[in-house]
């Protein structure tokens, strides 16, 4: 894949979180709705289209803890907002960084996350990772495995074997999760972990259901080193 071979060439260690969408789209995972801009005037542009309210990041291939470097905003629900955003990050950015590039999100709500992920091991080769997301994936390590290629009946067997299944059903008014838009996206890791033999791991976290569907709001895919 160009995206990836262009990477290597690089010699990056992981891919932006921009590239990464890329390639997960291409494997018919879904992600947010977002246009990759290098201006303020253009990403209120892009704003205005997608639809307040949106995110604002930062978008590197050379900076992974966005977060924790404050080159997130979130919930910008107007023009005014999103200039304040982006005047503030420019601010907080200095001098780091000659080529800034900066993601204009769709703001994704849900109130469930998941994870998913392709860790590639040394004895069975790309594994995909499934589980709860977003805070508590480090705290409750509630996450199955199985290695790739998976079907449907492995997702099925996957859902059952969390602890907070009860996640995926139907709860308190919020509808279940389709199972067939989960058995494509893990089928599609799967893929992407026996095809793409430079991609090393693969994290989606958090993946929002939004509705019945998922949604990848932020992913990071890391790259083995040129040898």
């Amino acid at each position: 894949m160009k995206l990836i071979e262009d990477a290597v060439k690089k010699g990056q260690k992981n891919l932006s979180e921009y590239e990464a969408k890329k390639l997960l789209a291409a494997y018919n995972i879904p992600v947010t709705r977002e246009e990759l801009v290098r201006s303020k005037g253009v990403a209120l542009q892009v704003a205005r289209v997608i639809g307040y309210p949106v995110v604002l990041k930062f978008c590197s291939y050379k900076v992974i803890h966005k977060t924790e470097m404050g080159l997130i905003e979130t919930n910008l629900r107007n023009d005014e907002d999103l200039i304040r955003a982006f005047d503030n990050m420019q601010v907080k950015l200095d001098r780091k960084f000659d080529d800034r590039e900066y993601l204009v999100q769709e703001m994704v709500k849900g109130s469930r996350e998941l994870v998913a992920g392709m860790i590639r091991d040394v004895e069975f080769g790309p594994c995909i990772m499934f589980g709860l997301g977003g805070i508590f994936t480090e705290i409750l390590k509630d996450v199955t495995f199985r290695v790739a290629p998976i079907n449907k009946a492995d997702v099925l067997e996957m859902t059952k074997e969390l602890r907070a299944r009860n996640i995926l059903g139907s709860v308190r008014g919020m509808e279940a999760v389709d199972l067939d838009v989960l058995t494509s996206c893990l089928e599609g890791l799967g893929r992407l972990g026996l095809e793409q033999y430079a991609v090393k791991d693969v994290d989606i976290n958090p993946l929002i259901i939004r509705g019945n569907q998922l949604v990848a709001v932020d992913a990071l895919v890391t790259l083995h080193e040129r040898t």
